[in-house]
């Protein structure tokens, strides 16, 4: 991180902008409060500084929209009201994947753990919300995607007739608890699911992605996994193209140090540092955020790959001076990018059928760079 930059803080529409006009995309958390309204926020307690709470109940889901305005979170309307993120969501075919936060058993009404019913209603209340927010401001179904940590997604998508893009995220863990328990609660799970396994669940499932913890391919965590290793050279690279066939795994955390191996094997990063003035990497690689709206052509991937630490500043100026955007290009060099990309990750569709569905955003099996949170995690409490 370059010293003069420090993130806005996460899910703040500060932080959604900046990521959103620097990388493919964004992503955020949304929670239902009290007053069955959408909010931006991710920890299930109200993440200000203990004396502003004042006597109130610290669970967010207990708390008013306008309660939650007023202490400097943003709601989904607000996100959707924003001219910078709506015109890269909606008219330069950036990506935002939604995650819908289940509530903490202990909130109002929320002993949701072990009434399922309830549950899944809440779940259900706020993907049609969502839905129907989205559509009225038609955003493309090609620029979405709708997931959470909840093993009935599937079942809420499908009976209410939700025609967005859709995903479990795997292993299940619980809505409580610390990061630490969370890991240990989702461990067994993971071991015992290898890459092939993960991808072939998701895909018997019908889900649009596959979200993938960076663990499975770190050298020290995918020792543990039962079944074949995957990683980010040679054959198990090749592994993993063999596997996803073109179906898009969207990968976190996406630290530096893995960012281009990450991009390189096909897979789509989220990542906590979309600081524009980190312009080379740990991996000894110069920095390109916008691999799937600003995509690199052979003879330019070239360039950028042979850069050098001393020179790498002024090829990536230049690029950024010569390469169109995706909504730019026309057909002819759409097709030769989406032939590079269908070539190089095995992907199985005709690159004609990919074409035909990607006029104004760029396919849906690219690989993207996505802002985690919008700028990225930040530290707590959110708002000071």
């Amino acid at each position: 991180m370059s010293e003069h930059w420090k993130p806005a803080p996460e899910n703040t529409l500060e932080s959604l902008r900046h990521g959103i006009t620097n990388t493919d995309g964004i992503e955020f958390d949304i929670r239902m409060t009290i007053d069955n309204q959408l909010i931006i926020h991710h920890d299930p307690q109200v993440s200000i500084n203990s004396d502003r709470f004042q006597g109130r109940k610290k669970w967010v889901e207990e708390w008013t929209l306008d309660e939650l305005k007023k202490e400097g979170f943003c709601s989904l309307d607000d996100v959707l009201n924003d001219k910078v993120i709506i015109d890269h969501w909606r008219e330069k075919g950036k990506m935002v994947c939604l995650e819908f936060k289940r509530p903490h058993p202990l909130a109002q009404g929320g002993r949701r753990l072990f009434a399922k019913s309830k549950l899944f209603k809440t779940m259900s209340d706020m993907m049609i919300l969502a839905e129907s927010k989205l559509n009225e401001y038609r955003i493309p179904n090609q620029n979405s995607v709708f997931y959470a940590f909840y093993p009935s997604i599937k079942k809420s998508i499908e009976s209410n007739g939700i025609n967005r893009n859709w995903a479990e995220l795997t292993p299940s863990v619980p809505s409580f608890g610390n990061t630490m328990f969370k890991r240990l609660f989702a461990y067994p799970q993971y071991l015992v699911t290898p890459f092939s396994r993960l991808v072939k669940k998701h895909r018997m499932a019908k889900s649009s992605m596959i979200p993938c913890a960076l663990d499975y391919f770190t050298p020290l965590n995918g020792r543990a996994l039962i079944g074949r290793r995957v990683g980010f050279k040679d054959k198990q690279a090749s592994y993993i193209s063999s596997c996803q066939k073109g179906m898009p795994v969207y990968v976190w955390p996406a630290r530096l140090e893995y960012e281009s191996h990450i991009l390189n094997t096909g897979l789509t990063g989220l990542t906590d540092n979309t600081d524009t003035g980190l312009t080379w990497l740990p991996s000894g690689d110069a920095r390109w955020m916008q691999p799937a709206t600003l995509p690199l052509d052979i003879n330019q991937r070239i360039l950028l790959d042979e850069a050098t630490e001393e020179n790498h500043v002024s090829i990536i100026r230049q690029l950024k001076s010569e390469v169109p955007t995706w909504l730019e290009c026309d057909n002819q060099r759409k097709l030769e990018l989406i032939n590079l990309w269908r070539n190089k990750w095995q992907w199985q569709q005709e690159s004609e059928d990919i074409l035909s569905n990607c006029q104004d955003s760029p396919p849906w099996q690219s690989i993207k760079l996505i802002g985690h949170r919008g700028s990225g995690k930040t530290s707590r409490p959110v708002i000071e």
